[in-house]
């Protein structure tokens, strides 16, 4: 793993214990009474919700981080502007330096900013989406609200919206992780959780994702469909799509890696997922190095791993694509330096969760249309 980094998962586990576990307790019992008065507040209508002329599809889940959303935002994205709809997507911008009310990261031909201003997911999925634009906004009607007038916007996919309370969603997608949907089932910071389980009854669809790492995944679903049966749940694979060299302009399939002596590192939700990503292709990792979510590399770390690459003849140095968007400002000059790029693959379920949230848009749009009238 390297030199140790300091983040919230390790510093939690080492809090867990007692008596630190005392206080972690009480400031979790303390965060779930916010919780419940927030939502009441909402449920009441003491907090009043906003809402967008169009359809707001909603992809969140329910913990602190790592279940896939970004290559799912893609996903929803293209397959939205497919159907027709001006598609916008609207994300909060996590890490981004910004400061006025929203920011146009892309109006769909050009990404206008760099990571450092709107945040490294906003960024990477700015630059895999071609004719979408994408806003990041802490007030995402804002940012709504801008996109329609701008771009005639119809068609919102809010990521990472399912505690965003504010404005109104038509479809909330809740994904999990197949392989640890809910920690140690505490709230933060004693756990995980963002929000008790129970609330997971406000959405429309479940997700499991990483379907593709193993038998728990099974545990998993057995346990959502006994939990919330009356929910519609389905299973998706972050399937590991091109290997790109950029130094050398080459773009591989994902089965280049096969055999190949591998160094990887990444600074994601969960850095071990990549990990089992690439020994799935047939990688030998012979060194592997995690850092913190959003981790902002130092040019000494990359020095460091280009150099174990030289000294352990590695094949290759490989990272996820959100960790080198993060990378670009160093131009890592190591040849054989690249990132594995993911897609969201919903399967032969695809089509059903589709046709699920198509029905909705179509409803909402057409309501809307019959209000202006």
């Amino acid at each position: 793993m390297g030199p140790f980094q300091l983040d919230w998962g390790s510093l939690q586990g080492r809090l867990s214990r007692f008596p630190f576990s005392m206080l972690l307790a009480f400031l979790s019992f303390l965060y779930g009474l916010g919780i419940k008065a927030r939502a009441k507040a909402y449920s009441l209508g003491v907090l009043g919700q906003r809402s967008l002329r169009g359809f707001v599809l909603s992809v969140g889940n329910l913990t602190a981080g790592g279940t896939g959303k970004t290559p799912a935002v893609i996903m929803f994205a293209q397959w939205a502007q497919g159907q027709g709809y001006n598609v916008c997507v609207l994300t909060r911008g996590y890490g981004g330096a910004y400061g006025d009310e929203f920011l146009e990261v892309t109006d769909g031909a050009e990404v206008k900013v760099g990571w450092r201003e709107c945040g490294d997911e906003a960024y990477l999925v700015a630059r895999r989406l071609e004719g979408v634009p994408v806003i990041v906004a802490r007030k995402r009607y804002l940012g709504g609200q801008y996109a329609a007038e701008k771009f005639g916007s119809n068609f919102f996919i809010l990521d990472d919206g399912f505690q965003h309370l504010r404005l109104k969603r038509d479809f909330d997608l809740v994904l999990v992780d197949s392989l640890d949907p809910f920690g140690n089932g505490h709230l933060l910071p004693r756990g995980i959780l963002r929000e008790p389980v129970h609330e997971i009854k406000r959405c429309q669809a479940i997700v499991l994702t990483r379907w593709e790492q193993g038998a728990e995944c099974k545990r998993s679903e057995f346990q959502m469909k006994k939990m919330f049966p009356q929910i519609p749940l389905f299973v998706a694979q972050h399937v590991a799509d091109k290997v790109v060299i950029p130094a050398r302009d080459l773009v591989h399939e994902a089965s280049y890696l096969s055999g190949k002596r591998v160094i990887g590192f990444a600074g994601i939700g969960k850095p071990e997922a990549f990990r089992h990503t690439l020994l799935s292709l047939g990688a030998e990792v012979i060194y592997f190095r995690k850092f913190k979510d959003h981790h902002r590399f130092q040019k000494e770390e990359i020095e460091s791993l280009r150099e174990k690459a030289i000294t352990l003849k590695a094949d290759l140095l490989i990272t996820t694509e959100k960790d080198w968007v993060r990378l670009k400002d160093f131009g890592p000059d190591f040849l054989q330096a690249g990132y594995v790029s993911i897609r969201f693959s919903l399967g032969a379920q695809g089509p059903q969760l589709f046709s699920l949230i198509n029905k909705r848009a179509i409803q909402v749009i057409e309501d809307l249309g019959e209000h202006e009238e």
